[in-house]
């Protein structure tokens, strides 16, 4: 699967579990690490394990297993790795701290409106 499908299942997925302002940023021309980062936050620790899951169950159902899964323990942080994508699921006081999108201000942001459900 491409890198692009991933990351449209992942912003579907987190749409339906209503993550909270999801961020994608294209940086595949700063880092080896993957070619998008995918960046949202939940309310609470069940909605932040229901994001996690959703996302690992959509791209199960299309073949697509996670290289590693990381945070499941912790509960405020989430990160899912298929290697293209790189998927960090937060808790809102977590998502401030760490300030992902600061860091990954040179890459590009990705317009996802088109895979967002409209209400």
């Amino acid at each position: 699967m491409e890198a692009i499908q991933i990351l449209e299942n992942v912003i579907k997925a987190i749409d339906s579990k209503k993550g909270e302002s999801v961020k994608a940023i294209k940086v595949d021309s700063i880092t080896v690490i993957a070619d998008y980062f995918v960046i949202t936050n939940g309310t609470n620790v069940t909605q932040i394990r229901a994001i996690a899951d959703e996302i690992e169950y959509r791209l199960k159902q299309e073949g697509v297993m996670p290289l590693r899964v990381e945070g499941h323990k912790n509960n405020s942080w989430v990160l899912i790795d298929y290697g293209c994508v790189v998927v960090h699921v937060f808790i809102g006081e977590s998502r401030q701290f760490y300030d992902l999108e600061h860091l990954w201000t040179d890459g590009e942001n990705i317009d996802i409106s088109q895979w967002l459900v409209t209400e």
